[in-house]
């Protein structure tokens, strides 16, 4: 990956390089739904009436050539309006904030990847995966076609090989994740079977732990408030993963005796609040009671995982309780000046923001307004880790 090494400047010199993209995506906060425009939205009884709210705000005309709304059309146009924006800030980068902004999108091309790879494996139609794949991961259309219609040939693995390994940016990660499962890929057989025996959602975590190392370890070099902002963000990125390796391995293969301290031990990032010392406490984590008892000693996990055990499925989710946590650190981003994080956190919170409208509309589709308020305002004065942090204020006056 290129753009290590170069420095972002200090704070005289910051806004001489990135002053402008800083400034574009500080103002794009104000485009964020507001309480008021929920508040709309959730008294909605159509999704027409949807489509009419969103005109009044940021979303603006996204809509108006659409005559038949559905929840997955408004996450659709939400996404590439999202997308324009970030190519939009792209455009106007330098180096590093331009490698910065390119890390980004590596997420999204492994999770591309490994949907191409699984449709591979189970013959489906490759234009369908493709309208699946996540916008900001995107390759070049030929990249995209290639990966999931190689024969089942010798030559065909080899071609598998070239296309996923070698000509995307995420190459490095599969490489190195080949280079650990074997001690030398020699032909490309050995590649099919490792693709074969092992499940996809083992390969895809595994790219992801070195993806987020990588990450972690560019922003590193980059030092200064990008590395105490974006440190923190990783760092809580990795224990989430860390977390939903280990609760999601009960009652599989994972979770036997020989493969929790082997295989899903090799899982966990070497980055987080956890590691390394949490970590070697889930590799050894085997039920749900023994999970909220390795977290114990972590305050930012521990009331979640005791919710977590003292409630239903329907009662709680894990996977919101991280959002809410995730989206604190975002909005927080935003209180320091001159870092990259804050491009970070504008593209989770916008990813949050449109997870929002797609509940909400689903909420209203299917008659549920009892649900419908089971959303995670963004810069909210009522979300609940603000009313929080007043209520303790309060107490110490």
């Amino acid at each position: 990956m290129s753009g290590r090494g170069i420095s972002v400047g200090g704070l005289a010199t910051f806004n001489m390089q990135h002053g402008f993209p800083e400034a574009l995506v500080r103002g794009f906060r104000s485009g964020f739904l507001q309480d008021t425009d929920y508040h709309h939205l959730t008294q909605c009884e159509t999704l027409e009436d949807i489509k009419m709210n969103l005109q009044e705000t940021d979303f603006g005309q996204m809509l108006s050539n659409d005559a038949t709304i559905t929840p997955a059309l408004i996450e659709s146009r939400a996404l590439s309006k999202l997308v324009t924006e970030f190519y939009y800030l792209r455009a106007q980068a330098v180096e590093p904030l331009a490698t910065f902004l390119d890390y980004i999108t590596y997420e999204y091309m492994i999770e591309n990847v490994m949907l191409l790879l699984r449709g591979t494996l189970s013959g489906r139609n490759v234009n369908e995966l493709i309208a699946q794949c996540h916008p900001l991961g995107m390759f070049k259309e030929s990249t995209m076609r290639n990966i999931p219609s190689f024969e089942a040939s010798p030559r065909g693995y080899a071609e598998l090989y070239e296309t996923v390994l070698v000509d995307t940016p995420v190459g490095p990660y599969f490489q190195k994740y080949l280079d650990q499962r074997v001690t030398r890929v020699g032909a490309a057989s050995e590649v099919r079977n490792i693709l074969e025996d092992v499940q996809i959602e083992i390969i895809k975590n595994s790219l992801l732990k070195l993806y987020f190392e990588d990450f972690y370890s560019f922003c590193e070099e980059i030092g200064g408030e990008t590395f105490v902002v974006m440190g923190e963000l990783l760092r809580a990125r990795a224990d989430r993963m860390a977390i939903n390796v280990t609760l999601n391995s009960f009652g599989t293969t994972l979770n036997d005796a020989t493969m929790r301290d082997t295989v899903r031990k090799n899982l966990y990032p070497s980055i987080g609040e956890l590691y390394p010392a949490g970590t070697e406490l889930l590799s050894k984590v085997d039920e749900d009671s023994k999970l909220v008892q390795a977290l114990s000693s972590y305050s930012s996990y521990r009331t979640m995982f005791d919710k977590f055990l003292n409630s239903s499925a329907e009662e709680f989710s894990i996977d919101d309780e991280f959002y809410k946590h995730e989206v604190k650190l975002y909005e927080l981003a935003y209180d320091t000046q001159m870092h990259f994080g804050v491009f970070y956190s504008y593209i989770k919170l916008k990813e949050q923001e449109i997870r929002n409208l797609v509940w909400i509309s689903e909420c209203i589709l299917q008659r549920r307004k009892d649900q419908i308020n089971h959303f995670i305002p963004l810069f909210s004065s009522s979300s609940e880790w603000r009313c929080e942090t007043t209520r303790k204020t309060s107490a110490l006056h």
